[in-house]
């Protein structure tokens, strides 16, 4: 288990805290995989008016997040701590991703 920081005062303070916390890149993979079906859930939910798939996506989101942190990390999710900045987290963690920071990120 990681240590954890009791409080942060911006965002930027903690994205490094964010980061350390999911190292394993399996982990990281899994958030990709999560955040993004989430949000081809939500897209779909307000194309179709389908507004309940909203907190699908939010299921299917966190589920594949946490998995990774209990198998793969074996921390507590920083989301039960810090619920804002970890959702702020997992899009910049993808952008990140995206735009070539973490080319490590998929297992294999």
């Amino acid at each position: 288990m990681s240590e954890q920081q009791t409080s942060f005062t911006s965002f930027s303070e903690f994205y490094p805290y964010y980061l350390k916390e999911h190292s394993h890149p399996a982990c990281r993979a899994l958030h990709y995989t999560g955040t993004s079906l989430a949000l081809l859930i939500w897209i779909y939910a307000l194309w179709t008016g389908q507004y309940l798939l909203l907190l699908a996506g939010l299921v299917v989101g966190y589920g594949f997040a946490w998995t990774g942190h209990f198998f793969f990390e074996h921390n507590r999710p920083a989301t039960f701590q810090y619920p804002l900045y970890s959702f702020m987290g997992d899009w910049v963690m993808l952008k990140d991703f995206l735009s070539g920071r973490f080319r490590d990120s998929y297992p294999g």
